[in-house]
């Protein structure tokens, strides 16, 4: 048996033009699902090309005929519904909480189990009626040593970009599929500039929490912490700036490992 997954919210979408609405809407190509099961993760984006949410979007291999699930932070889900339900306007496109629960782990995969889209070494994630085990793994150390984030300590709504977020290298961005919410902009981030800040890796020695801000010595601000886990942590950072002593409240931070 897997572990519970806590605070997640999982949907159920229906209809003809499920896939094809996605498509429309989100980071990555969602169209191979039309094909085989599978799991894609992906970002809503604004317009502007910000962070809104991430999630999970599932064909699973015993699914109903039609079925897509949507396995996303419990506390975005609303949020994230009401502007899947202003989007699809005469779109035939069915919305509805699920019952389903979510389960993870690092041994051997059930029959029915996927693989973690965004790193091999985050093991499978599995969709049934059944809760699982209590969680036992320390999956914030195992996010920091590959270097994935996740909301809310990593990725913040209306601030985050995604590219600077390491997304294209744990999957959750296609730069062949079609246009989408923020696809201008995240195209151009990719193409014609070169990233000054994203996810770093850090040590830490004494203790700060999530969000607070990372500055030198001379008070300057160098990026924002995000999870901690033991003597790691992952940031937000200005790559220029990671050479300096770099403080968190009391703590002191060393640069380990830039995700470009």
């Amino acid at each position: 048996m897997g572990e519970a997954v806590l605070g997640r919210s999982i949907w159920q979408l229906t209809g003809k033009d499920v896939l094809a609405f996605l498509q429309g809407l989100v980071s990555n190509d969602v169209l191979p699902l039309a094909q085989s099961p599978g799991i894609v993760w992906a970002a809503l984006l604004t317009p502007q090309g910000k962070y809104l949410a991430d999630f999970f979007v599932i064909r699973r291999p015993d699914a109903p005929e039609g079925e897509i699930l949507l396995d996303l932070p419990e506390a975005l889900s609303a949020n994230v519904i009401k502007r899947l339900q202003m989007y699809k306007l005469r779109a035939d496109v069915q919305i509805a909480p699920s019952s389903l629960q979510v389960q993870r782990g690092l041994d051997p995969a059930p029959a029915t189990a996927l693989p973690d889209p965004r790193h091999q070494d985050l093991g499978w994630r599995l969709y049934s009626d059944s809760t699982g085990a209590p969680p036992a793994i320390d999956w914030d150390a195992l996010r920091v040593e590959l270097m994935v984030p996740e909301y809310p300590a990593d990725l913040v709504p209306d601030e985050s970009y995604i590219l600077e977020m390491g997304f294209e290298r744990l999957n959750g961005v296609s730069f062949r599929k079609g246009c989408y919410v923020g696809q201008e902009v995240t195209a151009r981030m990719k193409h014609k500039t070169e990233l000054k800040k994203g996810l770093v890796r850090l040590s830490i020695t004494g203790t700060a929490a999530a969000g607070t801000p990372i500055t030198i010595a001379d008070g300057r601000e160098a990026g924002r912490l995000g999870t901690v886990s033991g003597g790691q942590a992952l940031a937000h950072a200005r790559f220029d700036r990671l050479s300096d002593t770099l403080l968190a409240d009391m703590a002191k931070l060393a640069a380990d490992k830039l995700a470009k």
